[in-house]
């Protein structure tokens, strides 16, 4: 079982940042990727970046490339989500996720989640 607690969430003008961090506890030895999600009013959950532990490969929505910058911590067992260059449409409740394989961008490629932290932009 691995826990995770995201931080870092709150309101911010558009063209703003904000940094998001997510601690992960409990068996962690298994982690191969880490990711996050979003979910914003009335839609689905839908991914946004995902880091592989050991090698630190990134993935990235379309959406987010070239403004968000996935990273992690391994001594620290932490992930990072930079968020630059904000829009009102990066306005979303913002999920950690840990998975044990090496697929990333879909729900069901992850084992753990954390509760989620609100990330609202405005204009």
């Amino acid at each position: 079982q691995v826990q995770l607690v995201e931080s870092g969430g709150g309101l911010v003008q558009a063209g703003g940042s904000l940094r998001l961090s997510c601690a992960a506890s409990g068996r962690t030895l298994g982690i191969v990727a880490m990711g996050w999600f979003r979910q914003g009013p009335g839609k689905l959950r839908e991914f946004v970046a995902a880091i592989t532990w050991s090698g630190g490969r990134t993935t990235y929505a379309v959406s987010v490339k070239g403004r968000f910058t996935i990273s992690r911590d391994n001594a620290k067992n932490t992930v990072y989500l930079q968020m630059n260059s904000l829009k009102p449409e990066d306005t979303a409740v913002y999920y950690c996720a840990a998975g044990r394989g090496p697929f990333v961008t879909t729900e069901a490629d992850y084992d753990s989640w954390g509760q989620g932290t609100q990330v609202t932009v405005s204009s």
